[in-house]
């Protein structure tokens, strides 16, 4: 995965529809929490058995919710001047530090 590829797509897609105006580091963490909620909505009211045999049509619906918040993550990371592969490394390093390899 590009990340810079993806966010310079991401980019054009914003300037072309004019929405930097919104796009403000707070507007863009609320929408990623809005569309974590929407992935959550799949989820809800399953068992455990149930969550991970989702059907094909809820299957490529949490798909679609992922691919938003991390398209929503790679816009808020561009925002606040964040490489989010640097900051994903360093948090996975950090993790590997505290709980193991």
């Amino acid at each position: 995965m590009n990340l810079v590829e993806l966010t310079e797509r991401l980019h054009a897609i914003r300037d072309r529809n004019d929405w930097r105006q919104f796009h403000s580091p707070k507007n863009l963490a609320m929408a990623a929490s809005v569309e974590m909620a929407e992935l959550v909505e799949i989820f809800q009211w399953l068992s455990e058995d149930q969550s991970r045999q989702l059907p094909a049509d809820k299957l490529a619906h949490a798909g679609q919710e992922v691919g938003d918040i991390v398209l929503y993550l790679l816009l808020l990371c561009s925002e606040l001047g964040l490489d989010m592969e640097a900051v994903v490394r360093s948090k996975l390093a950090d993790s590997e530090r505290r709980f193991g390899q």
